[in-house]
């Protein structure tokens, strides 16, 4: 619970002082200029690119806290893509010119993160049809304006005009979204039909409910008491108007899109190698989810041996209750009614109960907590009850709080057995804790403390998950299983996420293989694989990032011995914010060292 970072990891953890540099002739407040310098420019590189993507990615500001551009949403016409482009080369070849060797070592390692970071974004802008599918199994362009609605704070009368506005823009993007999409349609790139299928469904979803009732109309439903009641009805009033003469009719053109034009270029299958350039996407795609060089078949092969040994323990768990049966006879017998939830509320007041547990164990876990807090709420029905149970990071500054978005509409198909691992992945020790320390580290500059890298990300994620199992939270035969399960999960994942994309899967053999493999259920199954096949790549970095994280704590321990110290250790990994594979690997070893 404390406020700062450790003092003992103050070398690692926070900018260093840069050395004097001195040369015969020279003032020390010319030693001083010249040796802080490339530090100050590098500085002001940051904060260039931090205010510009606030201003070119509106949406993304609001989520991240920053309510400048409440009033707008991102152009996405072609010439604007081009000028931010343009402007990446740009910032890339700034921080190229910043000399590393006059940067401490903190910034060396931001310099470094900075240039990954555009290096990638740009080999990705290469692939042009792949950039117009933004329509994906569980989110995209039908789903962005509901999911930025509710990060929207309604807090004054500036802030619904500010959205009343932003409204008023929503025509115009979505034109500009059409567009794009009818471009990936004439350069042969269009999702598969089962994940437009979800949007069309998701879209439905949306606009069925009455107006008010809906998710477009929300922000209203929070203005403050404070404002009189007059105004108040007015700004309703004119929010509702809004959504019936701006948002509907856009929402009812790109549902007539992707059904007339849209579905009828859909291939049947979706894996990247039936794609121009399919094969070579899929390289980066996985190169830039794992951070690493791994090949899909490494992965693939990974995936397979992780399953074989996480089934072993699956039968220690059966052999504690006599369960003699098979694997699908066990899954059978705790799918029984009595392991579910009664109604969606009886859902969310479980995941509440299992984090409750939780939030007390953490001393045990780490040195120093975040500050920040959290909160489990219902996800939007309109996702549907196969949609994957999410978090949504708190902003800078602490306004508001992190929230795990909870699919109580699967409470018929989710376990109680099951929640205190997805609770510990979710929240803490999971993504909240990460993210919400991450925010809180001063000494980084803003794109860092915001940043997130997949592999570290959800790798720390299901690592948190196993320091839950080694505290021994799981201490019932089934909460073990359900532990064990969400392993085998993400151990499959790596074999149907590189068996559709790298090895000609079929979507019913990616489904039949995660079913048999992990006993999930198959309306979550088929949601899942619509994922991968919309998102390939990044269900790699789940176990990628896990397993690199226990090996560098393996490392670690047979270093320092009986000096160890797990909680230190964990603070390591998360205090220097979101970071690449290889990068972390440098810091655990400096962290090491000066252990």
């Amino acid at each position: 619970m404390t406020l700062s970072r450790r003092q003992t990891l103050a070398g690692l953890l926070a900018p260093a002082a840069t050395p004097a540099l001195w040369w015969p002739g020279s003032s020390p407040a010319q030693a001083v200029t010249a040796a802080t310098g490339p530090a100050q420019a590098l500085h002001a590189l940051f904060e260039r690119y931090w205010d510009d993507t606030a201003r070119w990615y509106p949406e993304w500001a609001t989520f991240r806290g920053d309510h400048r551009y409440g009033d707008r949403l991102t152009d996405r016409s072609p010439e604007a893509d081009a000028d931010r482009i343009a402007q990446q080369q740009r910032w890339l070849a700034q921080a190229e010119a910043v000399p590393r060797d006059a940067l401490s070592v903190t910034d060396r390692v931001s310099r470094d993160m900075f240039i990954h970071e555009q290096r990638a974004k740009l080999r990705l802008h290469a692939f042009e049809g792949w950039r117009t599918m933004e329509i994906g199994a569980l989110r995209g362009t039908q789903t962005a304006l509901a999911d930025l609605l509710k990060a929207v704070p309604m807090d004054s009368a500036e802030r619904a005009e500010q959205l009343l506005a932003r409204l008023a823009a929503y025509p115009r993007a979505m034109d500009q979204a059409i567009a794009k999409l009818s471009r990936g349609v004439a350069l042969g790139w269009v999702p598969p039909q089962s994940v437009v299928q979800r949007a069309l469904s998701q879209i439905d979803g949306q606009l069925a409910p009455a107006l008010r009732q809906g998710p477009f109309f929300e922000p209203f439903g929070r203005l403050p008491s404070s404002l009189p009641a007059g105004q108040r009805a007015a700004l309703m009033a004119r929010g509702e108007a809004a959504i019936e003469s701006q948002v509907l009719p856009a929402m009812v053109r790109l549902r007539e899109f992707l059904q007339q034009s849209y579905l009828i270029a859909a291939p049947a299958s979706g894996g990247l190698l039936r794609y121009p350039d399919g094969a070579a996407l899929y390289a980066e795609l996985v190169a830039q989810h794992t951070t690493t060089q791994m090949a899909p078949q490494q992965i693939h092969q990974m995936g397979l041996d992780l399953l074989d040994q996480l089934h072993v323990e699956i039968r220690k768990v059966q052999k504690e209750r006599q369960f003699n049966g098979s694997f699908a006879q066990w899954v059978a017998l705790l799918n029984q009614p009595q392991h579910f939830f009664s109604s969606p509320e009886a859902m969310l007041e479980g995941l509440r109960a299992a984090a409750k547990r939780l939030d007390p164990e953490m001393p045990r876990l780490f040195a120093e907590l975040p500050r920040a807090t959290y909160g489990i709420r219902a996800m939007p029905v309109h996702l549907g009850p196969g949609a994957a149970d999410n978090y949504n990071r708190p902003p800078e500054g602490g306004a508001q709080p992190g929230w795990y978005n909870a699919n109580t509409l699967a409470f018929t198909s989710r376990q109680r057995w099951a929640l205190p691992t997805l609770v510990a992945h979710e929240t803490v020790p999971g993504h909240h804790l990460q993210g919400a320390r991450a925010i809180e580290l001063g000494g980084l500059p803003a794109f860092r403390r915001n940043g997130f890298y997949t592999a570290f990300g959800e790798g720390w994620a299901l690592y948190a998950e196993t320091l839950c199992d080694e505290l021994g939270l799981f201490d019932s035969p089934e909460t073990r299983f359900g532990y064990l399960q969400a392993q085998a999960f993400r151990a499959a994942r790596l074999v149907v996420d590189t068996g559709l994309h790298s090895l000609g899967w079929s979507r019913q053999q990616a489904i039949d293989l995660m079913i048999d493999r992990s006993g999930q259920s198959a309306v979550f199954v088929q949601s899942e694989v619509d994922r991968y096949l919309s998102n390939p790549g990044q269900a790699l970095a789940y176990m990628v990032g896990q397993q690199h994280i226990l090996g560098l704590r393996a490392r670690a321990r047979h270093a320092l011995g009986a000096g160890f110290d797990l909680r230190r250790f964990n603070n390591a990994v998360i205090d220097q914010g979101a970071l690449p594979l290889d990068v972390l690997t440098s810091q655990i070893d400096n962290w090491t060292k000066a252990e």
